[in-house]
């Protein structure tokens, strides 16, 4: 970490984004520093690559490695029903709203590999809203969303999984919506068909469709003021008036410049919803 933390270390960190951004389009200009330079020791360690500019070198030459470095980059850690009162406000506050709709459009932003999304259609099951629903799940990681819309999961995981879901209030078991074998756990065929996962990247990308309700959980902690700025607009730019956001536990609206838009519905568990246009 020596290296990326003096005048020279940033300088290079600079150029590596840049050149990213130019030959892969990815843009990680705007991500915070600190957590920047925490994955890029990573990548370094996982490449065996001793500096930040052999590590540009290899990234400018060979699309190879730079595949192995986008996973350091986008890395999310999440679990089905993380924190576990977020999704227990959503539930009781948020979805007898969204029952009124005739048809809902849900995008959960910064899907990582399906946790979140297959959390969500679990809980818009029970509440009888699945059928009429579309979820539109996004990342910029192509290795993530493919295990997310394989929907596979190490069985070791099931245990942390049923507990979240029993602490958010689920009605029934979670072994109802996977099946296991060989030491995986395989979401159902029912709930994985309601979600559209595709590429799509709040740095770069424009706003969905309207959507009903957005979920981007523990993705704006990782960017700087002006990202999330950016990505908070194609929130409310995506969201009907009286839609719903649900972002992580250490996020706020406080600070952006549209939060005058939006007003708090289950505050302490970070859940918004848009101020009818006026």
């Amino acid at each position: 970490m020596k290296g990326l933390e003096d005048a020279s270390g940033d300088l290079e960190l600079d150029r590596l984004l840049e050149e990213i951004f130019r030959l892969y389009h990815y843009d990680f200009r705007s991500y915070a520093r600190s957590s920047l330079r925490r994955r890029i020791a990573q990548a370094l360690a996982a490449l065996g690559t001793p500096t930040v500019g052999e590590l540009l070198d290899r990234v400018v030459r060979d699309p190879v490695a730079f595949a192995r470095l986008l996973p350091c980059l986008t890395i999310q850690v999440s679990d089905l029903f993380r924190d576990p009162e977020h999704w227990r406000a959503l539930r009781e506050q948020v979805l007898p709203h969204l029952s009124t709709y005739p048809s809902l459009r849900v995008w959960v932003a910064g899907c990582g590999a399906g946790e979140e999304a297959y959390t969500v259609a679990i809980l818009l099951h029970e509440e009888g809203l699945l059928d009429r629903t579309q979820i539109y799940a996004t990342d910029i990681d192509a290795r993530s969303l493919e295990v997310a819309r394989n929907g596979v999961y190490d069985v070791d995981r099931i245990r942390t999984f049923s507990r979240n879901y029993f602490a958010s209030g689920g009605r029934a078991s979670l072994s109802d919506y996977y099946s296991t074998a060989y030491g995986r756990a395989a979401m159902s065929t029912a709930i994985r068909k309601r979600i559209l996962f595709s590429d799509h990247s709040l740095a770069t990308d424009s706003a969905f469709a309207e959507v009903q309700l957005v979920s981007c959980r523990n993705v704006l902690i990782y960017f700087e003021r002006t990202l999330q700025d950016r990505a908070i607009d194609l929130f409310a730019d995506s969201l009907c008036p009286r839609g719903f956001l649900g972002l992580g536990s250490h996020e706020s609206l406080r600070l952006c410049a549209r939060a005058n838009e939006f007003e708090p519905v289950a505050g302490g568990q970070r859940i918004y919803r848009r101020r009818a246009s006026s």
